[in-house]
């Protein structure tokens, strides 16, 4: 039973956005706590905001003017009357001077003590902690902590001295921002100067250390929970292992890899790290797995981890609400041997993010033209979507999580696979398609695979082709078009639908044109009677069906009835069916493009961000592959390349300049060619 002290808040103030903050608001309104929210200009509408009883504009839309200014979230606080903050899990979730702040205004921080969150914030320090309580580190892992050197050279000496590959790693921060693998001396430099650059940027923090990269690991993480009694416990484990740019994908409970001797190993010390920080409230200890056996203390965070919902599930508790009542001064209900009583089945998550896995996962924005999240046993979501929402470029592409729960690992995984088919997003390129190709492959299925699962089995070819669609996508792409433009003609006249294609002889085929991605294709399609139409594509052609349109389109074809989920925006139409969801654009009357960028030297933005480098001037000379500038987008920074030798002839772009997708950032000249003899 928990044991209650004197109340010392009432109302708490989330400060995050999001699906992290309306998972915070659910577990403040069960408890029966007033809730504040925050919100920038760009989250006025949003849904974290509609669930609270009161909320406060802190500021524009970058999060650095609004979501990270202490000074604005603190006194959002005091002004509506609340006695805690909770941090949510991102943003300044790990930022000792956040929670310094809070409790130096007399509110309560949910969350670790500002000690414990600096010990652990710093990879370095923490690290030399670990080695401290005996807690196994990586290999090499605290070579350059001692003296804390962060010149270039000393960590290009360093990794050296360690051995190759080595891991570049911010110090501070963490989700996989200002990490490099390092496998070639010759990458070193570049690899250091760029990690830097992304973990000043992403964590206003740019020191590094060097890390022995193990290879063929798996990632596994241990959740652990202190009080301020000195009782401090784990909570099984999760595997992170299934990750692609050291971010993760896809998180379950417990590990395929782990069995009950080696949970209680990893446990112990996961609660050893924990204790020699004196921690309280919710946490992660995250290990890196090695094929032998052996594991590695990575690093540790001082917050609740957007995977969490896995260990919720498996072991039937809410953390959020074990925050609020530690944050109280109440003991942890239960003891180490009855939390691991508690574990029962199997739970896999995986994150709904707004990117476009075909173009490299390049974060993406937009307006949300529909969604809709599946229902049903053994499903949860946890998202901050609504149709009609604008994605903006400034926080996350993460979305949401889609979470599925099975007696056995095998019945969670189908249910996840159900749940991504009744998954709805449109408007906004995501990578739902692909998460579905990751749950579906045999190496995942076997829940044997390791860290370069995503590189070893989705090679970047492979998916663009596997995520491209089909004749027949493509075919009922363009039927769709006709239909409803057809549809709407009838409409404004006041015509039967059915009249429209009726002629005395053979109807006439109807050529269109439209653009996907890149590329235009062409195609015609000729009604042909109840329903019926002949669809003639580049590939060949297509008969089709059409049982019933509009948004869920019912169609037929050889026989198989199938149905597509459609949204249209102007000359814009979205389909999503057989694997892919795509965007097609209605070209048919537009005069032919000239060559694209590439071809006329014109360097455009590859999606809508902040320039935070220029790495030329007007007249220098570069070679295909050099990167020209660094544009920051969804908390990550990409580099933009040239793709032909030549000369830069103009720059249209400069350090702080907020762009769109596909606005022009500088231009290259190729050298003419030279002339015959």
């Amino acid at each position: 039973m928990w044991r209650r002290v004197k109340q010392m808040f009432d109302k708490v103030l989330v400060a995050n956005r999001g699906e992290i903050a309306l998972r915070v608001i659910r577990a403040c309104k069960k408890l029966g706590y007033a809730t504040v929210a925050v919100y920038s200009e760009a989250d006025r509408d949003a849904l974290h905001v509609a669930q609270v009883d009161e909320a406060v504009a802190i500021g524009p839309a970058p999060a650095a003017q609004s979501y990270l200014v202490i000074e604005k979230l603190v006194q959002a606080a005091l002004d509506t009357g609340c006695g805690a903050v909770h941090p949510g899990y991102g943003f300044l979730s790990e930022s000792a001077a956040f929670a310094r702040a809070v409790q130096a205004a007399g509110l309560v921080f949910i969350g670790p003590d500002p000690e414990a969150i600096a010990a652990m914030g710093n990879k370095s320090n923490a690290k030399a902690l670990m080695l401290e309580a005996g807690v196994p580190c990586v290999p090499g892992c605290h070579d350059n902590a001692q003296g804390n050197d962060q010149d270039d050279a000393f960590l290009a000496a360093q990794a050296l001295k360690i051995g190759l590959p080595v891991m570049v790693k911010a110090a501070a921060g963490g989700g996989g921002r200002g990490m490099r693998l390092v496998h070639e001396q010759a990458q070193l430099a570049a690899a250091i100067a760029s990690a830097r650059s992304e973990a000043a940027n992403a964590f206003g923090d740019g020191q590094l250390l060097i890390e022995k990269a193990v290879l063929n690991a798996r990632h596994v993480e241990i959740q652990v929970f202190g009080d301020r009694h000195g009782n401090v416990v784990h909570i099984g484990e999760r595997d992170c292992t299934v990750q692609r740019r050291h971010q993760k994908v896809v998180e379950e409970c417990p590990s395929p890899a782990v069995d009950d001797v080696l949970r209680m190993r990893m446990g112990a010390a996961a609660v050893a790290a924990a204790r020699a920080v004196r921690y309280v409230g919710a946490g992660t200890v995250e290990f890196m797995l090695a094929e032998d056996g052996q594991f590695y203390f990575l690093e540790m965070n001082t917050r609740l981890q957007v995977e969490h919902p896995v260990t919720e599930i498996v072991y039937d508790l809410d953390l959020v609400e074990w925050q609020l009542r530690v944050a109280q001064g109440e003991a942890l209900p239960l003891a180490q041997e009855a939390i691991l009583a508690r574990r029962k089945g199997w739970a896999i998550e995986v994150r709904l993010c707004t990117e476009d896995p075909a173009q490299g996962f390049l974060p993406q924005t937009g307006t949300l033209l529909t969604w809709r999240a599946p229902t049903g046993p053994r499903m949860r979501v946890d998202h901050g979507l609504r149709e009609g929402g604008v994605i903006a470029p400034n926080y996350d592409s993460m979305q949401g999580k889609l979470i599925a729960s099975g007696a056995d690992r095998e019945q969670a995984r189908r249910t996840l696979l159900r749940m991504l088919d009744e998954t709805v997003l449109l408007g906004v390129p995501s990578n739902r398609d692909f998460l579905r190709l990751v749950l579906a492959h045999p190496a995942f299925a076997s829940g044997r695979f390791s860290t370069d699962f995503i590189a070893e089995h989705f090679p970047a070819g492979q998916l663009v082709a596997a995520l491209a669609g089909d004749t027949v996508h493509r075919a009922l792409a363009a039927l769709l078009f006709y239909r409803q433009d057809a549809d709407a003609l009838a409409q404004g006249e006041g015509l039967d639908c059915e009249l429209m294609e009726w002629q005395s002889s053979a109807a006439a085929a109807v050529a269109v044109r439209l653009r996907c991605g890149d590329g235009v294709f062409k195609a015609s399609v000729r009604p042909c009677g109840a329903g019926r139409y002949e669809v003639q594509t580049e590939e060949g052609g297509v008969t089709l069906v059409l049982e019933r349109t509009g948004q869920l389109v019912r169609f037929v074809h050889d026989g198989v009835a199938q149905t597509a989920q459609v949204a249209r925006a102007g000359a814009t139409l979205w389909l999503s069916c057989r694997g892919a969801t795509l965007a097609y654009q209605d070209v048919t009357l537009a005069p032919a493009a000239r060559g694209g960028a590439a071809s006329d030297g014109r360097l455009l933005a590859p999606m809508d961000g902040k320039i935070i480098s220029v790495l030329v001037e007007a007249g220098g000379a570069v070679t295909k592959g050099q990167p020209l500038a660094v544009l920051e987008a969804m908390k990550m920074e990409f580099s933009v390349t040239s793709q032909v030798d030549g000369v830069i002839e103009a720059l249209a772009c400069k350090p702080g300049l907020q762009v769109k997708a596909r606005q022009l950032l500088m231009t290259v000249r190729e050298p003419a060619p030279e002339s015959g003899t």
